[in-house]
């Protein structure tokens, strides 16, 4: 008994901390209608606040924890609901995820910006001394101030929540505004009001749950709180996201049993090193499998979400006879000049940079393909991607099989584990099947992808020459453009077909109503399944491509934040159009190359930049250089239409 106390008791403290977490995104969804994938990011923006003040400033205590808890908190809260959440109709739950996710990807990177590159080490306790033992359980068991906190915290915040939300009237308009804001408005409550006042309690909680928890780490990192929010993604969909007590319970059990199982599993054990991290990530599949609950998270609630208008068409489809002349015309005299400069002139740093790009936009006309024109967001393109390189590069080093002919078996590779996703959450929905593919990238990074067998170690794979007569693996080399090209061209054209086609047609009418496109007799699970299983094809073509232009795979290449980094990065270019997603690979290496030129606290500012532009999505979900594209389409057409009007309007007067 002592030994398991001494196992189960440590897993207390990260229980409550998931807990923690787990009950403010229930809160937050039961209060705004919002699964706030940026809630890690607000606690983590409080944390650094709270630690940088005090470590960089000397500030007293109670100070910098009402500057970052008290004004940062709410104030965060208030500001994604002025300018961003309130903007999003209620039905668009891609629109909230995807403004979730720039929440979390733009946050952490811009706080070193801000404040600087150094690290902060762990902040002082604000409740108990982290390394004062107030009593045993047992008669060896310590319980020192950091269990003693996160017990404390986690229950009162619970009672305080549960009681707010059950017992008064403020409680019941905010649960009350998730289901209609404008019904709520015909009854006489200011609704703007109570969604704010939820959103700053929301924020409060946050910043709250990030101080208390900074003194557990020797310093305040934004992949541990990441990685907190993960596991109690896992216990919140336990509890379908209706309840915060079996929310809280769910994540102390994770956190127990997690630490418990570490104890008495062999370290040398596959248990250990591989399913054992996995332990959260497979309660999450779990949950998203077998709750009823987590497959009507996107039904339509509010019965006034069909007023809102339909989407804007794209610039393509406005543009007359002669500006579409001249925007074929100045394509291919821009793919000319970019061949021959690439072939010329252009120096091997910026080639290699380019060349990239292109890997890249293989990668992302997988979204494209998925996201844009089926409708269904995929959290884990980047490990599809890492998929294809991995068994292309083991292939090559334990069967002699060429790179590039085990790149063509790594895409079907990738298609057939995307369709096996597919197939598994065919029940599931908006926000649920973005849960389930984050899922499956979680489980590749922590289990998969690091094994010696998959990746072969911290090392990785090295790949050598190919048996085509062209150093495809000198990354600034010609060659290796011209493969690059040839393959973006190919992926390109077929994504193009699969768009105009029946298949294609299919899939717009699937995106734009799935009710409305069974009843004239689609096949959605086919058509989701066929989806899943082309975009995986192309991601992995584009992690093939990447992996021959770096030369080593490795894990971290095609871990899961660079999956949430590529939505947030074609989205912000446009998600709907080929060009869109080659735009967005060329801007993403383009645009980080730029600021490497620039000083080193602004070097970082690439994924704050393309996250800045998807909060747009919800009013431009074509993409702002769609958008831009669309205005001076517009613009144009008026001033020819101004000049073909004009000589008929002088010759007409008296004579």
């Amino acid at each position: 008994m002592e030994q398991l106390l001494g196992f189960a008791v440590p897993g207390i403290p990260y229980g409550c901390a998931y807990a923690v977490f787990a009950v403010g995104l229930v809160l937050t969804y039961q209060t705004t209608g919002v699964f706030n994938f940026g809630y890690g990011a607000q606690a983590y923006a409080s944390a650094f606040v709270f630690a940088w003040l005090v470590e960089n400033h000397a500030w007293p205590t109670w100070a910098a924890f009402l500057c970052s808890v008290v004004i940062l908190g709410p104030g965060l809260g208030l500001v994604f609901d002025r300018f961003l959440f309130r903007r999003i109709p209620s039905t668009n739950t891609t629109a909230r995820v995807v403004t979730g996710l720039s929440l979390l990807v733009g946050i952490p990177a811009l706080l070193p910006v801000i404040f600087g590159n150094g690290n902060l080490v762990g902040a002082p306790s604000i409740v108990f001394n982290p390394d004062t033992v107030y009593f045993h359980l047992g008669s060896d068991v310590p319980v020192n101030g950091i269990y003693l906190s996160a017990v404390l915290f986690a229950v009162v915040m619970l009672v305080v929540l549960v009681l707010l939300l059950r017992t008064t009237s403020l409680g019941l308009e905010m649960r009350a505004g998730v289901e209609s804001r404008r019904l709520l408005e015909l009854e006489g409550v200011n609704a703007p009001r109570v969604t704010a006042t939820a959103w700053a309690l929301c924020g409060l909680m946050a910043g709250l749950a990030g101080v208390l928890l900074a003194p557990t780490e020797v310093t305040v990192q934004a992949q541990d709180y990441v990685t907190l929010m993960v596991a109690a993604i896992a216990a919140a969909a336990c509890a379908a996201l209706r309840s915060m007590s079996v929310a809280a319970v769910v994540a102390v059990l994770i956190g127990v049993v997690s630490l418990t199982a570490q104890g008495y599993l062999p370290t040398s054990s596959f248990w250990y090193s591989a399913v054992l991290p996995a332990f959260p990530f497979l309660v999450l599949v779990g949950a998203l499998l077998l709750v009823p609950g987590l497959r009507r998270l996107d039904e339509a609630k509010d019965p006034l979400s069909s007023v809102d208008p339909p989407p804007p068409p794209p610039s393509s489809r406005l543009r007359g006879r002669e500006i579409d002349w001249i925007v074929r015309t100045g394509f291919w005299v821009l793919l000319f000049a970019f061949v021959g400069s690439m072939l010329t002139w252009m120096p091997p740093s910026w080639e290699t940079v380019l060349n990239q790009g292109m890997a890249y936009s293989v990668i992302f006309l997988s979204v494209t393909l998925l996201t844009g024109t089926a409708g269904q967001l995929s959290l884990a393109q980047a490990t599809l991607a890492g998929i294809a390189a991995f068994t292309a590069g083991q292939l090559a080093r334990h069967v002699g099989l060429d790179f590039l002919a085990g790149a063509v078996l790594g895409a079907l590779a990738a298609s057939v584990v995307a369709a096996v996703l597919a197939v598994a959450s065919l029940r599931l929905r908006g926000l649920g099947l973005a849960l389930m593919t984050l899922a499956a990238a979680l489980l590749f990074d922590v289990a998969i992808f690091p094994a010696q067998a998959v990746s072969g170690g911290t090392g990785g794979i090295t790949l050598s020459s190919s048996w085509l007569p062209l150093d495809l693996f000198a990354p600034d080399g010609h060659a290796y453009f011209l493969l690059a090209l040839l393959v973006l061209v190919v992926c390109a054209g077929g994504v193009a077909l699969v768009q105009r086609g029946t298949v294609g047609r299919f899939l717009a009418a699937m995106r734009g109503s799935e009710l409305g496109a069974a009843g004239v007799g689609v096949n959605l699970p086919w058509q989701r399944v066929l989806a899943f299983a082309l975009s995986g094809a192309l991601a992995g073509v584009g992690g093939a491509l990447l992996a021959i232009q770096q030369t080593v795979i490795a894990p971290g290449e095609f871990n899961y934040q660079l999956s949430l980094a590529f939505v947030v990065i074609v989205l912000t270019t446009g998600v709907g159009t080929v060009e869109g997603a080659i735009q967005a690979g060329i801007g993403l290496v383009v645009v980080e190359q730029l600021l490497q030129y620039a000083p080193q606290r602004l070097q970082g500012l690439t994924f704050v930049l393309f996250a800045l532009g998807a909060l747009t999505y919800a009013a431009h979900p074509e993409g702002i250089v769609e958008l831009e594209k669309r205005r001076w389409t517009e613009r144009a057409e008026r001033v020819l239409a101004h000049r073909h009007r004009s000589p008929a309007t002088s010759s007409v007067g008296p004579s």
